[in-house]
C-alpha cells in the first residue's frame, strides 16, 4: 500500500502540471449547473405572472364588455396589426384576439359568439401569455352563461351537478424533482468525465511516452501500480464531483423557482444523500476506464473508447424519463442504473432505506476491485506494457 500512496501522490503531481487536465476539471462539471441555471431562468421569465399580458385585438369595437373585462382582469388590450396572423407566426407576438363582425348579434341574441386566440403552439415563450388569456376569456364566458340563466330564472349550479376539487399529494419535493430530473444525469456525467484524462494519461499516455515500462522495472507489483493510479483517477473524479455538486447548490439557490411554482432548497440533508449515493460509483467507474485505457495502443484511441463511457450515464437517465419506475431492491445491484434511482428518490425527498444505498455501494466495490484485478493481470503481459502493434 505505500507503493501505492507513491505511485497515486506521483500522478497527482503530474496531473497538476497539466493545465488542459485542470481545466478540463474545472470547466466540464459546470456545464450541468450553468446549463440548468440559464434554461430555468429563461423559462422562469417566461412563466411569471407579474409580466404584463399584452393582448393585440383585432376587432375590439365589436365587443366592448369583453374588452373590458380583459382590462379589469389585467391585460393591455391594444389594436391588432394587419398582418397580426404573420407577426404571430414570427414570433413578433405571443397572440392575438380576433373578435368578427357578427359576434354582437350572436352575443345580443343569447347565442355562442365566435371569438378566436390566434397563437402558434410551437412557440413555448408564448404559451405562458395564451393560457392567461385563455383563462380570462373562460371567466368572462362563465360570467356571461350564470347572468344569462340567472335572468331567465334559472339557477347556475343547475348545470354544474359536480363540484370537483383537486387534493393534490405531492410535496413540494416531490414536484421539484420533475424539474430537477436532468440533476442526477449531470452527477453521473461528472463521475464519468472527472477522471477521464488522468487514466489515459497514466496508462495509454505513459506507455506511448515510453514511461511505463520503467516504472514496472522497479521493485513494484502491477497491483501497486494499477492501484495508484486508480487513486489518482478517484481523486480528480471526486474533485469534479464536488464542483458539479457545488455548482448545482449555486444555480439552484439563483434560479427563482417560485416562478415555476417550485418551492426546493438543497440543503445538507439532500447533499449528503446524493454523496451517499454517487461517491461509491467514482470506485468504479475510476476501475473501468484504467482498465478500458490500458487496452488503448495510443493516447488518441483511448480517448476514443473512453468517450463512450459517457453514454453509461445518459441511458439510465434516459430510459427513466421515458418510463418511470419504482425502485425496488434488486435494481441496486445494477451499477449506474442503482445510483440513479437512488438519487430521484433523494430529490423527490423519499430516500431510500440504507440497506439499499449499502448494496449499491457494495456492488460497485466489488465491481471494481474484479476490474482492478484484471488491469493487474494486464500490466503483467508485455503486449500491454510495450503496446499491442509492438512486440517484446
Amino acid at each position: 500500500m505505500k507503493l501505492a500512496s507513491v505511485i497515486f501522490r506521483k500522478e497527482l503531481k503530474d496531473h497538476a502540471r497539466d493545465r488542459r487536465s485542470i481545466l478540463s476539471s474545472l470547466l466540464v462539471p459546470l456545464l450541468g449547473p450553468l446549463t440548468f441555471l440559464a434554461m430555468f431562468s429563461v423559462i422562469a421569465s417566461w412563466m411569471r405572472e407579474d409580466r404584463p399580458l399584452i393582448v393585440p385585438v383585432a376587432g375590439a369595437q365589436n365587443a366592448p364588455n369583453l374588452i373590458a373585462f380583459l382590462q379589469r382582469h389585467g391585460a393591455i388590450v391594444e389594436p391588432a396589426p394587419p398582418d397580426y396572423e404573420a407577426q404571430v407566426r414570427d414570433g413578433k407576438l405571443d397572440l392575438a384576439i380576433s373578435v368578427p363582425e357578427d359576434y354582437g348579434k350572436e352575443f345580443e341574441a343569447g347565442r355562442s359568439a365566435p371569438v378566436q386566440i390566434v397563437e402558434d403552439s410551437s412557440r413555448t415563450k408564448s404559451r405562458p401569455q395564451v393560457m392567461r388569456a385563455r383563462r380570462i376569456l373562460e371567466a368572462y364566458s362563465r360570467r356571461t352563461s350564470a347572468l344569462r340563466m340567472i335572468a331567465r330564472g334559472i339557477s347556475p349550479v343547475l348545470v354544474a351537478p359536480l363540484e370537483l376539487t383537486s387534493v393534490d399529494l405531492a410535496t413540494p419535493e416531490k414536484t421539484a424533482a420533475n424539474v430537477l430530473g436532468m440533476m442526477p444525469l449531470f452527477l453521473l456525467m461528472a463521475v464519468f468525465i472527472g477522471g477521464l484524462h488522468v487514466a489515459i494519461d497514466s496508462t495509454a499516455g505513459e506507455r506511448e511516452r515510453g514511461s511505463l515500462e520503467p516504472l514496472l522495472v522497479n521493485p513494484v507489483s502491477p497491483s501497486a501500480v494499477v492501484t495508484g493510479k486508480w487513486l489518482a483517477t478517484i481523486a480528480a473524479t471526486l474533485l469534479a464531483l464536488a464542483i458539479a455538486l457545488a455548482g448545482f447548490e449555486f444555480a439552484i439557490a439563483r434560479v427563482p423557482l417560485q416562478d415555476l411554482g417550485i418551492k426546493f432548497r438543497l440543503g445538507s440533508q439532500e447533499v449528503m444523500g446524493l454523496l451517499a449515493a454517487v461517491v461509491p460509483l467514482a470506485l468504479f467507474a475510476a476501475a473501468l476506464q484504467i482498465t478500458l485505457a490500458l487496452f488503448a495502443r495510443t493516447f488518441k484511441e483511448a480517448q476514443t473508447y473512453l468517450s463512450v463511457l459517457m453514454l453509461i450515464p445518459m441511458m439510465p437517465a434516459m430510459f427513466i424519463s421515458l418510463q418511470p419506475i419504482r425502485a425496488t431492491l434488486p435494481m441496486m445491484v445494477v451499477p449506474v442504473f442503482g445510483q440513479t434511482l437512488l438519487m430521484s428518490d433523494v430529490l423527490r425527498g423519499e430516500p431510500a432505506p440504507a440497506l439499499w444505498f449499502a448494496i449499491a455501494a457494495l456492488t460497485s466495490a466489488l465491481c471494481a476491485a474484479l476490474l482492478l484485478t484484471w488491469a493487474a493481470r494486464l500490466l503483467r503481459s508485455e503486449k500491454i506494457v510495450f503496446g499491442r502493434s509492438g512486440g517484446a
